[in-house]
């Protein structure tokens, strides 16, 4: 175990560089300016400084901002040893750790690139590769190691890796592997280290587990920050769209109309979410490829390969499946399903706006989920612009613009091109070939899909603590909904736990009753709408399979259930469906809670609780207070 470090803090904050890349071996210069690096970021300008030169470095940065390169350059002076290239390949001189598969091959790519004029062999272990063909490239011997910590272990474990001669260890987002529960895994192969080796810690936040790490593993650590504090990511647009629960699959397809963006990725919470949205997205017509962790590595390369070659435009993936993907032109990110806190937020945003790149993170909010998004976005230091779901007229006029600003109008004609043209318009008028190509363009376009748009939801939300009321003019406590059409024998009443307060309409009610009951609405007769709770009917033909269907489908934060009807008060504060005040019980004029005119008598004031303890029912003697003595 090492002493405990002397954290020394450095920072650098996001900044515009116009210096070039301090002095490094030439091979690693020479990479760079092929790979067209001619500026250093702010993470690589800062651990390359010169109080950075062989310590321990403990680094917080953005996604996206060049780590990579950042440790690789931080690395080479110590793995060279001051020479131009690595002598015969024994045992690993660097050790990089990763928490994911992805990851690990992208940062084996760009190392491979990085220190290919030093000769430098970089050899791969990550899960779902072959561990045979793994233990034979370990065995024929390299230079730089890099893989997922389970993997590295198992082949530390089988005397496979040995680790005797290292001189760089780094953990690339030390956060994530702690997060996704690697820490024994990571202090196992720590410990196999040798003590004098340099350890690089890189992650988003310096969270106190990764400070407990550092203080273990690290000697006189520098501790580098380039992230802004209470900064969201300043190349990333965030927009909050409101939809109806049951419109959000719609609101996805809009989206990707809208943007049109060359990637897109769109988060899901679960694998059976992924499933269900990659499937409703390819019957629509959109290219797209599915990241879960239920695939097999070939399918996971097969799906990256096909973004990145422009096969497929869109990629539906979990939080874990897409964790260390660097995909190019990636300038969307759809949150289907609200993340669960906020480096969830922060981890699949950073997905675009990479490399100074421009990207958009659109957050979708059903009404029932409004408060726990903005209380994300809060804690995010996220300002997000509200807003409804691109309109499918909205998409349309999009079209037309981009139509006329396509590149191959653009392009210039060949002599075949245009005697083509020519034959084209002998036959057909110049209006009829331009409404043909019109054809051909939306053609290839999946259609925008009609969405609804509550626009009482725009107004602004109280503060936390303050109750929220509609305006008075739209706080009509009648019927809503469908006209009574139904005996009342023959229907059952039903509660949801949305009302007004999460902009309850029938708009989208009915369609979201309908999915989770598996009714039509046939079944449903009146609807009435309260502050926190909606009732409604089911006909008495379609009510116990509805019952049985409600219990099964439960949607997150949305609850069904057999209900009363709304004769009485209902919870939640909703108004008596006859209105008027209370009546007393036996009749007689009715009362009111406030005022001098209640005619009931004054509650006797409290005395506290009798000594021989609370009385029970049948007039026992009742439970002892504690510190009370019962009488014998």
């Amino acid at each position: 175990m090492n002493p405990a470090p002397r954290l020394m803090c450095v920072s650098r904050a996001p900044k515009e560089y116009s210096m070039p890349f301090p002095v490094l071996p030439d091979a690693l210069a020479r990479a760079l300016a092929a790979q067209g690096y001619a500026e250093p970021t702010p993470v690589q300008d800062a651990v390359l400084a010169a109080e950075a030169e062989g310590r321990d470095l403990l680094v917080s940065a953005q996604t996206g901002s060049g780590k990579t390169v950042a440790f690789g350059l931080a690395a080479g002076p110590t793995l060279l040893g001051g020479a131009e290239k690595f002598g015969y390949a024994v045992a690993p001189l660097a050790l990089v750790i990763a928490p994911t598969r992805e990851l690990a091959i992208q940062v084996s790519t760009e190392l491979t690139w990085l220190y290919k004029e030093t000769g430098a062999s970089v050899v791969s272990c990550v899960g779902g590769m072959d561990p045979r063909r793994e233990q034979r490239a370990l065995s024929a011997g390299c230079h730089i190691v890099v893989g997922t910590p389970g993997r590295l272990k198992d082949h530390l474990e089988r005397g496979n890796l040995d680790l005797g001669s290292l001189r760089v260890v780094v953990l690339d987002e030390a956060d994530e592997m702690l997060d996704m529960g690697f820490r024994e895994d990571l202090e196992e192969i720590l410990d196999s280290a040798p003590a004098g080796r340099r350890t690089l810690m890189f992650s988003a936040t310096i969270a106190k587990e990764i400070a407990g790490l550092a203080r273990r593993y690290q000697t006189d650590a520098l501790r580098i920050d380039t992230v802004t504090r209470n900064q969201a990511h300043g190349d990333i647009e965030y927009q909050a769209i409101r939809v109806a629960p049951n419109e959000v699959e719609h609101a996805v397809v809009n989206v990707l109309r809208y943007f049109e963006a060359p990637g897109a990725l769109v988060f899901c919470n679960t694998r059976d979410g992924v499933r269900h949205m990659h499937a409703a997205l390819r019957e629509r017509g959109f290219s797209v490829v599915t990241l879960s962790g239920e695939l097999g590595q070939r399918e996971r390369s097969d799906a990256l390969q096909a973004l990145r070659d422009g096969h497929a435009r869109v990629c539906v993936a979990t939080d874990v499946a897409a964790r260390g993907l660097d995909l190019p032109d990636l300038g969307l990110v759809i949150h289907a399903d609200l993340p669960v806190n906020k480096a969830g937020l922060l981890h699949r945003s950073g997905r675009t706006g990479r490399a100074g790149k421009k990207g958009v993170s659109i957050l979708l909010v059903p009404y029932t989920r409004r408060r726990k998004a903005e209380q994300l976005l809060a804690s995010a230091h996220i300002e997000a612009e509200w807003r409804g779901p691109p309109s499918a007229d909205e998409i349309r006029a999009r079209d037309q613009v981009r139509l006329l600003e396509d590149p191959i109008l653009a392009e210039p004609a060949t002599e075949e091109d245009l005697a083509l043209a020519a034959r084209v318009l002998e036959s057909m008028t110049p209006e009829v070939v331009a409404a043909a190509l019109i054809r051909l363009y939306r053609k290839r376009l999946p259609s925008p899909e009609d969405l609804y748009d509550d626009p009482r939801d725009s107004q602004p939300r109280p503060a936390k603590g303050e109750k929220w009321r509609p305006e008075r003019e739209e706080r009509d406590f009648g019927p809503v909904g469908r006209p009574e059409r139904l005996n009342p024998d023959d229907v059952t009443w039903f509660r949801v736990t949305v009302g007004r307060a999460n902009n309850a309409d029938p708009k989208w009610l009915i369609p979201l009753i309908c999915r989770l009951g598996h009714v039509t609405k046939k079944d449903i007769g009146s609807i009435r709408i309260f502050d926190r709770e909606t009732k409604f009917e089911i006909s008495n033909e379609a009510a116990g399979k509805f019952a049985t269907s409600v219990r099964v489908t439960e949607a997150d934060e949305i609850k069904i259930e057999p209900s009363a009807p709304p004769g009485g008060r209902p919870e939640g504060g909703g108004r008596r469906e006859e209105g008027g005040p209370r009546k007393p019980p036996g009749g007689g004029k009715p009362f009111h809670r406030k005022g001098n005119d209640d005619p009931r008598p004054p509650r006797p004031p409290f005395k506290g609780p009798p000594k021989g303890g609370t009385p029970r029912p049948h007039g026992g003697p009742g439970k002892p207070f504690k510190g009370a003595k019962r009488k014998p």
